[in-house]
C-alpha cells in the first residue's frame, strides 16, 4: 500500500510533479505553506517539506526551516526535508529539531522517491554532510550510547564506504549492517536531538553562538534562521 504524503513547497512545480514523478506515493495534500498544512491536518504519513518557503509571492511571517519543522512535528507528523540547502550545519540542524529524514533536491528522482518511503515507513535518512557530525560527536565522546561495532559502522559511513566495502572488513553480511545502520541512525537522532547548542559548539570546536540562530525553538525570523556566523572559521 503507498503511503499517503503531504508536500509543503512554496514551488507549485515540485507540489504538481511530485504525485506523478514518484509514483509510489499517494500525494494527499499539497501546499505551499506550512500554516495551510497545519489548518487542514491531512491524513499522511509522510510530509515531504522544502526548507526555504519564502518568496514574493508568499504572505509575511510564513515558518520556514526550523520553525516548520517543529510546527509538523508537533502535529504528529514524520518530516522528510527536501531541500537544495548543502550546509552541514543547516541539515544537522533539521535531524536536531525532529525531521526524520533529509533528501537534496539535486538526487534523482527515483532515488528522493526510496529516501521518501524510507521515511514514511519508521526508518530515519540522515545526509552524508550530517553523518560526519555525528561520527566526531561520538568520537568525542559527546555521544556515548554506541557499541563498537557501531563506532566501526559509523565510522566507515563516514567515510563514504559502501556496505560491500564494510561487509568485507567487519565479516558481516551487506543486509545485517543495513539493518545496523537503521538502528544507528535512529539512536544517533535522538541523541542529537537531546544536545544543547553550547554542548555540540564546545565538542565541534565551534565559537560560542555559532549555531543557536538556526538551533533555537523560538527561531522564526525568515530572513536569518539559516546564519551560521559570518567569517566563523569552522575546523571541520
Amino acid at each position: 500500500m503507498r503511503p499517503a504524503v503531504a508536500v509543503v513547497d512554496d514551488a507549485s512545480l515540485i507540489r504538481d510533479s511530485i504525485g506523478l514523478l514518484m509514483p509510489g506515493l499517494d500525494v494527499v495534500f499539497a501546499a505551499a505553506t506550512v500554516e495551510e498544512a497545519v489548518r487542514a491536518r491531512p491524513r499522511a504519513d509522510l510530509v515531504v517539506l522544502d526548507l526555504h518557503l519564502t518568496n514574493v509571492d508568499q504572505p509575511p511571517g510564513v515558518r520556514q526551516g526550523i520553525a516548520a519543522i517543529r510546527a509538523l512535528t508537533a502535529c504528529g507528523y514524520r518530516v522528510c526535508v527536501y531541500t537544495q540547502e548543502e550546509r552541514r550545519f543547516v541539515l544537522a540542524a533539521c535531524i536536531a529539531a525532529g525531521a526524520a529524514g533529509v533528501a537534496a533536491k539535486a538526487l534523482p528522482t527515483a532515488r528522493a522517491e526510496q529516501l521518501f518511503l524510507e521515511v514514511a515507513g519508521g526508518g530515519t535518512v540522515v545526509p552524508q554532510p550530517v553523518v560526519g557530525i555525528l561520527e566526531v560527536l561520538v568520537r568525542r565522546d559527546c555521544i556515548t550510547l554506541l557499541s563498537e561495532r557501531q563506532r566501526q559502522l559509523l565510522h566507515g559511513r563516514a567515510r563514504g564506504l559502501s556496505y560491500a566495502q564494510l561487509a568485507k572488513r567487519l565479516y558481516v553480511s551487506e543486509s545485517t549492517l543495513r539493518g545496523y545502520w537503521l538502528d544507528l541512525t535512529r539512536s544517533l537522532s535522538e541523541s542529537l536531538r537531546n544536545l544543547t547548542p553550547g554542548e555540540i559548539e564546545h565538542t565541534l570546536g565551534l565559537a560560542p553562538g555559532d549555531l543557536l540562530e538556526f538551533w533555537s525553538s523560538e527561531t522564526t525570523d525568515t530572513a536569518h534562521w539559516w546564519r551560521t556566523g559570518a567569517g566563523t572559521q569552522h575546523p571541520l
